[in-house]
């Protein structure tokens, strides 16, 4: 098992002590981390005590412990799983080298933009969640939350390590803006447009950790294949951690769902301003929120056709999702894979090289991941007798970045014109007036076991307490 280091000031087991100078660098860090998370962290959180897990080891068997932590006092730090010293590069035109252990020159900037690019996602989350915990519809849903924003930290912390590590000055800098950015911040926003969307409400919470952490777990998946050893050891253990913030958006879904149908079933009604009247949350308002999540997040993949995704899987940089189990040749040169274009008011496929569609292949599989847990959601609904189904919509559905950024269409993936589009919008994406109506079920539920009136209690509570353990003491 290997287990990490709490004797240190920060934890780690990459055997900071040894080298002085980072050790030295990342304690001069980790007070700007403090202040951050006092500024901008969850919000009137200071003094809960907090049943939170925190990791041991990295043995998959045996990392987390559990127990009541100030968050401000979590045990942020600096965990890599184990490393193989025969490892070699699987992909790309290094295929069959010894995997780096440092970071080759030419291939710096690139790595450096990739590392600065993940690290800056985890940080914004936090800001984009930080007034959430006021409006908790539980307990137990306040401790979920507050799970997630300290594992989102601990991310930052293992993307600043392989920065100040690795990358110098240049890193010790990008280490520092990643704490000046802000979500939403006109000035000093997010890198990515997902990071600088508000996340005003808990259906909307659901969905962006069941799409958009899942986007989370593809990047992250990919960057484990990386030919920079330090990079991937650091990528497959924050995924351990990543599957938890699934969890709770699959789950909190569910729950919405199912306490919806209860509501629908006992009012023998479908119509949504008497399930609205009754406390409990539409499907049309659900799907619309689903509808907007999915696409948003879809764009975080990037253009299509991208000659830095090129770069990137030639170089050794980043594989594909799960790498190891494909069959083709891991060099890509000569095949295609297919693109969509809007041709004529048609949309068309195309074939191009698959190399310079690999954010299109990492979409495709993401978009695979998320339908089947929609379909899981649709088994709530028809468990309850309820014949409504959930859907996802057509990729090309309300995309701002690449060849689809623009175009007019509708979730089921017909090309429509301006006027359509103005006439429906309000049917497909969620409206000023559905934004309201959620925020106005925001109340704060923080008795053990009590649950708000529009979601349902979960099966059972985290770490085989039950669902009226008190994951959270106020202090």
């Amino acid at each position: 098992m290997s287990t990490i280091n709490y004797s240190e000031k920060i934890p780690n087991n990459v055997n900071l002590g040894e080298d002085r100078t980072l050790q030295r660098a990342l304690e001069g860090w980790q007070p700007n981390f403090i202040n951050w998370w006092d500024d901008v962290g969850p919000d009137g959180s200071t003094n809960y005590d907090v049943y939170l897990r925190t990791a041991v080891s990295v043995d998959p068997q045996g990392w987390a412990q559990f127990g009541h932590v100030k968050m401000r006092d979590y045990r942020w730090g600096i965990f890599l799983n184990p490393g193989d010293a025969n490892r070699e590069i699987h992909f790309g035109d290094h295929k069959g080298e010894k995997a780096w252990q440092d970071v080759p020159g030419e291939h710096r900037a690139n790595l450096r933009r990739i590392i600065v690019t993940q690290g800056d996602t985890e940080p914004a989350s936090v800001e984009q969640q930080r007034h959430l915990g006021l409006t908790a519809p539980s307990m137990y849903d306040m401790r979920n939350l507050f799970q997630i924003n300290v594992e989102e930290g601990r991310h930052l912390w293992a993307m600043v390590y392989l920065l100040h590590k690795h990358f110098g000055r240049d890193g010790r800098e990008e280490a520092e803006a990643l704490l000046h950015r802000q979500s939403g911040d006109v000035d000093n926003p997010r890198i990515l447009g997902a990071f600088n969307e508000k996340t005003p409400d808990w259906l909307a919470f659901f969905m962006f950790t069941y799409f958009t952490d899942r986007d989370g777990k593809f990047q992250l998946s990919a960057l484990a294949e990386s030919a920079f050893d330090p990079l991937a050891r650091t990528t497959k253990f924050m995924l351990t951690e990543e599957a938890h913030h699934m969890f709770v958006g699959e789950s909190g879904v569910s729950r919405v769902l199912s306490r919806t149908a209860a509501v629908m079933n006992e009012l023998k009604t479908d119509d949504p301003q008497k399930v609205r009247a009754a406390g409990a949350i539409d499907l049309g308002t659900i799907q619309r929120y689903l509808n907007f999540h999915y696409s948003v997040t879809i764009d975080l993949f990037g253009a299509d056709q991208s000659s830095n995704a090129a770069t990137f899987y030639s170089s050794g940089l980043k594989g594909r999702y799960e790498e190891g189990k494909r069959t083709d040749d891991h060099i890509l040169k000569g095949q295609t894979y297919k693109v969509l274009e809007v041709k004529d008011g048609q949309l068309l496929e195309k074939e191009v090289p698959m190399l310079n569609a690999l954010n299109e292949v990492l979409r495709d599989d993401f978009i695979k991941d998320s339908v089947a847990g929609v379909g899981r959601w649709n088994k709530v609904l028809e468990k309850a007798g309820i014949p409504t189904r959930l859907t996802v919509p057509h990729k090309a559905f309300n995309r701002q970045i690449g060849a689809l950024a623009g175009i007019k269409m509708s979730p089921e993936g017909r090309v429509v014109n301006e006027q359509e589009w103005a006439a429906k919008k309000s049917e497909w994406l969620p409206t000023s007036d559905d934004f309201a109506f959620v925020a106005s079920l925001m109340g704060r539920v923080i008795e053990p076991g009590k649950f708000a009136g529009w979601i349902a209690p979960p099966v059972m509570g985290i770490n085989r307490q039950p669902v009226d353990f008190e994951y959270v003491r106020f202090g």
